[in-house]
C-alpha cells in the first residue's frame, strides 16, 4: 500500500471547488475529490497550528494531551509519569508510529516542527525532509523535494508520504508570476462595504484596521498580497484575492506530485488523505487572515480520503479529523489504541452505512482561550479569554443558515446556550479526569498570562487604540483585563 497525506496549512473548506465554492482554486483537489469519500462536516479537534497537528500525532484532543497553544507549558504535551516504561505513550501509540507498524515506511517533507519546536510530530517517521524556512517556502520548494523523494522510493511498495504546502497561510505570498486569476471574480457577498467599516472601527489583533497583528506593521516584510489594513473594498480584494491565490497555487504543486505518480505507473495503486491543519478567518468575527478562534472557519476544514475499494461518496456527518486517522490505523489492519479519541469508522465505510458523532467539541488556546460545540446546525462559542477582540462570553451561530457568522443568537435562544453549556461541561470534565492533577490546559494558559499570540500586547494596543480614535474600545479591553499589561 502507498499513501500519500497532503496537509494544506490554513486551507478552509468552503473556498475548495469540491466544497461548492465558486472560483476555480481548486482542479487538482476537486479530481482528487471525484474519486474519494468526502467528509462534509470533519473538523479539527483543536486549533490551530501547534494543537492542531499534537493532536492528529497522539491521537488525543488538546485538553487531554496537553498543548492547546503556541507557547508556555500549554505547548508542551503531558509527561507520561510513572507509567512511562522504556517507550513513552508516543512511541508506542503514535499516528505515524502505528502506520510503521503497519509495514510502511514513513516519511515526511514539512517544516512544521522545526518552525513550532515540535519535535513530537516527527514520533514513528523513518525519514524528515525539512525545506528550512520555517513555513515561509512556497508550494514549489516543497514538491521539488517530494518529486525527488518519489523518484528514488514511489515506485517501491509500502511506503507512507506526508507533504505540507504553507502556500494558504499568511503572508499571502503566491509568485507574481502565478498572476491575478481571480481578479474579475465577484467578491464574498456577506463582506459588504458596511460591515468592512464596522469591523474597522473595532479592535483586535489581526481586526481591519491591523490585518497583520497589533498594528499594520508586519515583520515578514512587504508582500504584495498581504494588506496590513482592511481600510477599502479594494483592501478586501486583496485579501480575499490573496488567500485564493495561495490554495490555487497550492492545488497547482499538487499536480506536479499527482503528475509524477503517474509517470511512476503507480497513481492508481496510491491512496490520498487531504486534509488541512485548520481553516483561517476572512473577515468572521472581525478576524482578517488569521485563526484567532474555535469557530466555524477555523475549524472547518477539508477531509478526503480517496482510498482503494471505497467508492467516491459524500459523508454529511460530523466528525473530527481525529476520527479519520482512526480509520486510516484501520484500513491499514491495525487496531486504535485504547487511548485514543478518535474513533475509527472503516467497517461503516465499507458497508456504505452512516458515520459521525451527535456533537464535537473544538479547543483553541494559542489566540484566544475559546471552547466550541458543535451540534446540528448550531456552533456556540464559549470564551474565557478573548484575545482582545471583545468576545461575549457565549455567542452561537446557526452556521448552516449563517456561515460567516454574522448574528449572534446567544440572547434569543437561552435555552440553545444552555445546552451547549451541559454539553461542554460533561465534555470537559471527562477530558480532564486523567489529567496530571486533573488539570485543565486551558487553565494553565489563563494562569500563565493568557493566550501565548496576545500575552504582554495589551498596554501598547490600548494606546495605539486611544491614538486612532478607538478610546471606546481601549476602556473596554481594559476593563475586561484590568489584571494585563
Amino acid at each position: 500500500m502507498r499513501v500519500l497525506f497532503v496537509d494544506v496549512d490554513s486551507l478552509r473548506a468552503d473556498h475548495l471547488g469540491c466544497y461548492g465554492y465558486p472560483r476555480a482554486t481548486s482542479p487538482t483537489i476537486d479530481r482528487i475529490a471525484a474519486g474519494a469519500v468526502r467528509f462534509a462536516r470533519c473538523y479539527a479537534s483543536d486549533v490551530p497550528c501547534l494543537p492542531s497537528r499534537s493532536a492528529w500525532v497522539t491521537g488525543r484532543f488538546g485538553t487531554r494531551n496537553g498543548v492547546v497553544g503556541h507557547g508556555g507549558s500549554a505547548a508542551e504535551l503531558f509527561p507520561d509519569g510513572a507509567t512511562r516504561g522504556f517507550s513513552s505513550r508516543l512511541g508506542r501509540q503514535g499516528l505515524f508510529t502505528l502506520l510503521r507498524k503497519a509495514g510502511l515506511y514513513t516519511a515526511t517533507i514539512s517544516s512544521f516542527a522545526e518552525r513550532h519546536s515540535a519535535f513530537h510530530f516527527l514520533a514513528g517517521f523513518q525519514s524528515a525532509i525539512t525545506v528550512g524556512k520555517r513555513g515561509l517556502e512556497n508550494g514549489d520548494e516543497v514538491v521539488d523535494l517530494a518529486l525527488d523523494w518519489l523518484a528514488r522510493n514511489g515506485a517501491r511498495d509500502d511506503w507512507f508520504l506526508h507533504v505540507q504546502l504553507w502556500d494558504p497561510h499568511t503572508p499571502y505570498r503566491a509568485p507574481a508570476a502565478f498572476g491575478e486569476p481571480f481578479a474579475a471574480e465577484p467578491l464574498p457577498a456577506w463582506l459588504s462595504e458596511q460591515v468592512r467599516s464596522a469591523h474597522f472601527r473595532a479592535a483586535g489583533p489581526n481586526s481591519a484596521q491591523e490585518a497583520v497583528g497589533f498594528s499594520p506593521a508586519y515583520p515578514y516584510g512587504d508582500y504584495p498580497r498581504q494588506p496590513r489594513q482592511i481600510d477599502s473594498p479594494a483592501a478586501v480584494r486583496q485579501l480575499i484575492d490573496g488567500y485564493d491565490c495561495g490554495v490555487a497555487y497550492a492545488d497547482r504543486q499538487l499536480a506536479r506530485v499527482l503528475d509524477q505518480l503517474s509517470a511512476l505507473g503507480v497513481r492508481e495503486q496510491t491512496a490520498i488523505v487531504l486534509t488541512a491543519d485548520h481553516g483561517e478567518a476572512l473577515g468572521e468575527l472581525n478576524v482578517y487572515g488569521d485563526h484567532h478562534a474555535a469557530d466555524e472557519p477555523t475549524a472547518h476544514v477539508p477531509m478526503l480520503l480517496c482510498w482503494p475499494g471505497l467508492g467516491p461518496s459524500v459523508e454529511p456527518g460530523l466528525c473530527y479529523q481525529l476520527d479519520v486517522f482512526a480509520t486510516l490505523v484501520e484500513l491499514l489492519g491495525g487496531k486504535v489504541p485504547d487511548g485514543w479519541d478518535g474513533a475509527g469508522f472503516a467497517a461503516e465505510l465499507r458497508a456504505g452505512t452512516a458515520v459521525g458523532r451527535e456533537h464535537l467539541v473544538i479547543t483553541q488556546g494559542a489566540w484566544s482561550c475559546q471552547r466550541s460545540v458543535r451540534w446540528d446546525r448550531y456552533l456556540a462559542l464559549h470564551t474565557r479569554h478573548d484575545g482582545y477582540h471583545g468576545w461575549p462570553e457565549w455567542m452561537l451561530f446557526d452556521v448552516e443558515a449563517d456561515p460567516h457568522e454574522q448574528h449572534d443568537l446567544a440572547a434569543a435562544q437561552p435555552g440553545l446556550v444552555q445546552h451547549a453549556r451541559e454539553l461542554l461541561e460533561r465534555w470537559r470534565s471527562a477530558a480532564v479526569a486523567g489529567n496530571p492533577g486533573g488539570v485543565d490546559p486551558i487553565d494553565t494558559v489563563l494562569a500563565e498570562g493568557g493566550p501565548a499570540h496576545v500575552r504582554g500586547q495589551l498596554g501598547a494596543y490600548l494606546e495605539r487604540l486611544r491614538a486612532t480614535g478607538r478610546s471606546d474600545w481601549a476602556e473596554q479591553l481594559r476593563a475586561a483585563h484590568p489584571d494585563e499589561d
